[in-house]
């Protein structure tokens, strides 16, 4: 039966077994204990300060707490499902090993600004540690970058070669995401770091009590300013996992280019093979499953978005019980990003590159057209009519199945008579990174130069 000194004794007859096992959430909110303890240390604190319990009832409770702390570190705390949750859970713990002190903690608090201040709490850490994440996955990227400025591989546009580009300048776009990303979540934690607790219920307490105190001694930039706001909000989980989600999409982008490159019909790449598995069957079978399970993970986050999106689309104002389902998909998201992260970082350090293989792909699909377009509006065409000699120059070279490069001068000059014998060396693939040597272009010198900045900025 479920303990009757956990409740009012408003109700006739026990919770039944099926209702308590659907509603209990403490098979999942464990994971909060320590914040809750966080939050109870910091609580009792202020209490004590503003005279709503005794000096005596705040050292008891400092000592109870630091007992059940120890026992959830060494795995001997008892979760009970019948306690329903990890709040409930502990305050009984604490009222057993100190008596009364412990039933007057919960003086001024309700479980629903107490869950919303944990959650908080964790959510604050867990950016805290992703943001250090995404730095480390920088690091790998421009270690990788810093050795490939001038390794040439085929630029894209709808997966058709487009212009060449260097291989660090395009890792360094997956840099320029990942720079924002964090930026988003820093920007996030500002509004994750507002404290709910002193909201009470709904409608605040009636005992003289000091949530910027609380505040401060949680580290919280400010307090949570409409109780009713306070306990039902979940926006800062949202938006939490919509900057996880677009993370995790700059993620599954990236990897679905590692699988395309690290396939033969490319071969740009090898993936290191701590990081693939074979096939059951087909011995000569190295799968990129990383990258691929990457690309998976990154609907579940989706999905979790979507989910925390419609928890809240219907609920009236201020807590339902509904806002208990806030917690898996928020949980699965933080673990999920951070073993993501983890392992990206040391996958980008393990692959080796393969240049000749990617200059060869640059040759095949007349990369250059462009830089003889911009090379004849140089010499005074009108970029219209450049386009349409390049487009010739392209067809005949297709037909004799050649590179731009390889037709000859006066076969060239057919076509545009503007052109002469320097046009080679815009029509090779160095001159043509050379000539985009502006900031955020491909020249090496450029990329050189955004490499140094980013390793300044982190």
């Amino acid at each position: 039966m479920q303990d009757k000194d956990t409740w009012s004794g408003r109700f006739t007859e026990p919770v039944a077994e099926l209702v308590k096992r659907y509603t209990a959430s403490v098979g999942f909110d464990y994971k909060l204990a320590m914040h809750d303890i966080q939050g109870s240390r910091a609580h009792a604190q202020m209490l004590e300060a503003c005279g709503i319990i005794s000096a005596q009832d705040l050292a008891d409770i400092r000592r109870g707490l630091l007992e059940i702390e120890a026992e959830i570190l060494d795995g001997k705390f008892i979760w009970s499902l019948d306690l329903e949750d990890v709040h409930l859970n502990i305050e009984k713990r604490l009222t057993v090993l100190v008596g009364d002190a412990g039933k007057r903690l919960h003086t001024g608090r309700s479980r629903n600004d107490q869950v919303a201040t944990d959650v908080r709490l964790y959510l604050r850490s867990a950016i805290d540690d992703l943001v250090l994440l995404i730095r480390s996955l920088q690091k790998a990227l421009l270690d990788l970058a810093e050795g490939h400025t001038q390794t040439i591989m085929p630029g894209f546009t709808h997966l058709q070669v487009a212009q060449p580009v260097s291989f660090a300048h395009h890792l360094m776009a997956y840099y320029e995401m990942l720079k924002r990303d964090a930026e988003r979540l820093s920007d996030t934690r500002r509004r994750v770091n507002r404290l709910p607790l002193g909201a009470a219920a709904l409608a605040g307490t009636s005992y003289p009590i000091n949530r910027e105190m609380v505040a401060a001694l949680l580290h919280f930039d400010g307090v949570c300013e409409n109780s009713l706001d306070a306990v039902s909000d979940r926006d800062f989980a949202i938006e939490f996992t919509a900057c996880a989600a677009l993370i995790m999409t700059h993620l599954s982008r990236f990897s679905e280019e590692l699988i395309l490159w690290m396939s033969p019909r490319f071969g740009f790449i090898d993936i290191a093979d701590r990081f693939c598995t074979g096939s059951s069957i087909m011995p000569q079978k190295k799968n990129p499953d990383v990258p691929e399970l990457v690309r998976g993970k990154t609907g579940r986050v989706n999905g979790h978005l979507i989910a925390l999106l419609t928890l809240m689309k219907g609920q009236p104002l201020a807590y339902n019980k509904d806002n208990q389902e806030d917690k898996e998909p928020l949980f699965d998201t933080v673990e999920t990003l951070t073993q993501t992260l983890r392992i990206y970082a040391d996958m980008i350090g393990g692959i080796k590159v393969k240049p000749e293989a990617m200059k060869r792909a640059a040759l095949q699909g007349y990369a250059t057209a462009t830089d003889l377009a911009d090379y004849l509006v140089k010499k005074g065409l009108p970029f219209r009519d450049a386009h349409e000699a390049v487009a010739l120059a392209v067809r005949y070279a297709e037909k004799r199945g050649c590179d731009l490069v390889d037709i000859a001068l006066d076969e060239l000059q057919q076509f545009q008579p503007l052109i002469s014998a320097d046009v080679y060396q815009v029509l090779s693939l160095e001159g043509s990174l050379a000539s985009r040597n502006h900031i955020g272009g491909t020249a090496p010198l450029q990329v050189q130069a955004a490499i140094a900045r980013a390793r300044a900025a982190i």
